[in-house]
C-alpha cells in the first residue's frame, strides 16, 4: 500500500508535495494580489473610463473596423451561438487555464515554470494598462448599441452584485481573457504532437477573442492588445527569466547539465 502511495505521490507530484503546495500557493497569492489591485485602480472613474471607450470607438471607426455591434447582433439572432459565447466568457477563463496549468505541472513538468512565470508577468503588464488607461467595456456603452448579454444569460451583473466595490468595470484594456488564451494555446500547440491537436490549441485564442466581442465584454482593440501583452510576457519569459535561471524557467526540456537542478 506504501509503495502504490509512493507511486503516486511521485507521478502526481514530480518535485514533491511542497513544492506542487508552493506553486499552489504562489500562483493563488499572485492572482488574489491581481485582482485586489485591479479592483483598486481607477475603479470608480466612471467619466475617463467612459472617454477612453469613446476613444477606441473613434479609432475602431477610423480604421473601419468597428464591427462590435454587429457581430453582437449576429450573434444575438443565433441563440445557441449567444449562450455557448455567455457560457465560454464565464467559464473557460478559468476551467481551462486551470486545466492546463495543472496539465503542465502533471506530465509536461519541463514546460510548467516557464508557462506560470509568463502569467506572472502577464498580469502586471495588464495592471499598468488598467491604471493608465480605465475603459469601460462595450456593454456599458449601450448608446452605441451594444447590450449586456451576460445579464441575460446569467440573470444578474456585477453592477448590481455585492462584490461591486471590490471589482473594477474598467479593467478592459488589455483583455486578459485573451491574453491567458494565448498564454496557454501557444505553448499547448507546441507540446501538442497531432495537427490536429495543435489547430485545436492555436484556434482556442480566436474562440475566447469571438466570446469576449460578442458577449459586449471587449473591443477588437482589447483583445488586439491582449495578444501583444501576451507577446510581451513569454519575450520576457523567455529573453530574461529563462536566461536568467536556464535550468529551472526555460520552455521544454532543461539542459542535460541541469537535469538535477532544483526548480522554483
Amino acid at each position: 500500500m506504501r509503495s502504490r502511495l509512493r507511486s503516486f505521490q511521485a507521478r502526481a507530484f514530480p518535485h514533491g508535495g511542497r513544492d506542487a503546495l508552493r506553486q499552489f500557493v504562489l500562483f493563488g497569492v499572485a492572482y488574489a494580489l491581481y485582482q485586489v489591485v485591479r479592483g483598486l485602480v481607477n475603479g470608480n472613474d466612471v467619466a475617463k473610463a467612459s472617454w477612453n471607450a469613446t476613444k477606441i470607438i473613434n479609432l475602431e471607426r477610423t480604421l473601419h473596423v468597428f464591427v462590435e455591434p454587429s457581430i453582437q447582433a449576429w450573434t444575438s439572432n443565433i441563440h445557441w451561438l449567444m449562450d455557448a459565447s455567455d457560457w465560454i466568457y464565464l467559464n473557460a477563463h478559468y476551467v481551462v487555464t486551470i486545466g492546463v496549468l495543472l496539465y503542465l505541472y502533471r506530465w509536461r513538468h519541463d514546460s510548467f515554470y516557464f508557462v506560470r512565470n509568463t502569467f506572472m508577468v502577464a498580469m502586471a503588464i495588464a495592471l499598468v494598462g488598467y491604471a493608465v488607461f480605465p475603459t469601460a467595456p462595450p456593454r456599458l456603452m449601450p448608446e452605441w448599441g451594444f447590450a449586456d448579454s451576460i445579464r441575460v444569460f446569467t440573470g444578474f451583473t456585477v453592477e448590481d452584485h455585492s462584490v461591486k466595490s471590490l471589482l473594477n468595470l474598467y479593467a478592459a484594456v488589455p483583455s486578459i481573457h485573451v491574453c491567458f488564451a494565448m498564454l496557454i494555446g501557444w505553448p499547448m500547440a507546441k507540446l501538442s504532437r497531432h495537427r490536429w491537436q495543435q489547430a485545436l490549441w492555436l484556434f482556442y485564442p480566436l474562440v475566447i477573442t469571438f466570446a469576449v466581442v460578442a458577449t459586449g465584454n471587449h473591443y477588437l482593440t482589447d483583445a488586439f492588445l491582449g495578444a501583444v501583452t501576451a507577446a510581451l510576457s513569454m519575450m520576457i519569459a523567455n529573453r530574461l527569466l529563462a536566461r536568467a535561471r536556464p535550468h529551472a524557467w526555460s520552455f521544454g526540456d532543461p539542459p542535460p547539465q541541469a537535469a538535477g537542478a532544483a526548480t522554483g
